[in-house]
């Protein structure tokens, strides 16, 4: 890779884990000094991205605003590695007026028709959607594809598994994505997967299937540069699992007291990983790092001081936008 690409990958990261700590602060900063999930500024579940990183910014590098992506209830490294506005965005999440959703839907609930980004809580509900975008690119005959975004524990849903069949059935431009972080909520892998890579599965289906080991980003990327040019191409989907790392609970607020591997994941951490690689490659110095560190704290404060002035909903308009006119 050129330099400046690898910069860049780094960039989207630092960008990301900035984004990701900021909501920690935000979110908790007024849940203590006994956390209740209900309270404060951004109430319900949080679930955050840290240490998934390179999945986001190897795969959203090879992809244009013209693209679609559908991503989990986990969904912030792949909203902003794919350019969703981050003043609307972050409005979203505090429940403001000024948000994607006009603040109805929350952090798992982010749609940017001006990226075609999408997410939802329901677990592999994401994969349907992805191919009806797929299709309509392809109808259309632009190389416009669609990349469907998903967890390792909802690659055992029936979507999952309905939807790998139709698109190769159809040859649909579309790159599905798996994240292992070896945890299905408190369920490790072992005890609800009977295969050791859902990237074996694709076989079944007559398509290629990769899996990502290391968590490193360049990875990532080399490998979703073949899936997507695939897509491209008109020579159908391809299926890539990224075996990455949820450093964090799979909610503020989870104890983790399932978790055995604990005590090694701070060492397990990309960003650094990667910032390391490229300072002894001689492609990142000091004033480098700390040029791309301060323009992501600049732009993430920003978002936060945009959502924090943007008004509340009126709870008269409560059913606007819910209900279509007739």
């Amino acid at each position: 890779m050129e330099p400046q690409d690898r910069l860049d990958l780094y960039r989207t990261m630092v960008l990301i884990r900035t984004y990701e700590e900021a909501i920690l602060r935000e979110y908790h900063a007024d849940k203590k000094p006994v956390f209740d999930i209900g309270a404060g500024l951004v109430p319900g579940e949080m679930h955050l991205s840290a240490g998934q990183e390179p999945v986001a910014a190897g795969v959203c590098a090879h992809l244009t605003a013209g693209d679609a992506v559908t991503a989990t209830h986990r969904p912030h490294h792949f909203a902003l590695a794919h350019g969703v506005d981050l003043d609307k965005m972050t409005a979203e999440i505090f429940g403001r007026v000024t948000g994607l959703g006009k603040g109805r839907g929350g952090h798992m609930h982010l749609f940017d028709p001006a990226v075609h980004f999408s997410c939802s809580g329901i677990i592999a509900e994401g994969y349907p959607p992805a191919l009806g975008q797929a299709l309509a690119f392809q109808r259309r005959g632009t190389d416009r594809i669609a990349v469907a975004v998903t967890g390792e524990g909802a690659a055992n849903q029936g979507a999952f598994h309905e939807s790998l069949n139709l698109a190769a059935l159809w040859q649909l431009p579309v790159v599905f994505l798996v994240e292992d972080n070896d945890w299905g909520i408190s369920v490790p892998r072992s005890a609800s997967t009977c295969v050791t890579s859902n990237a074996v599965r694709a076989a079944g289906y007559g398509i290629p299937g990769e899996r990502v080991e290391d968590n490193s980003v360049e990875a990532v990327h080399e490998a979703a540069g073949r899936a997507v040019a695939r897509a491209r191409a008109g020579e159908g989907p391809s299926l890539i699992e990224v075996h990455t790392l949820r450093l964090w609970g799979h909610f503020e607020g989870d104890a983790q007291g399932y978790r055995s591997d604990l005590e090694g994941v701070p060492g397990k951490d990309p960003l650094p990983t990667y910032e390391n690689r490229l300072r002894t490659d001689g492609v990142l110095d000091d004033a480098t790092a700390a040029g791309i560190t301060a323009q992501a704290r600049d732009r993430v404060e920003a978002a936060i001081a945009f959502a924090k002035d943007s008004p509340e909903p009126d709870p008269a308009t409560a059913l606007d936008f819910v209900f279509a006119q007739a």
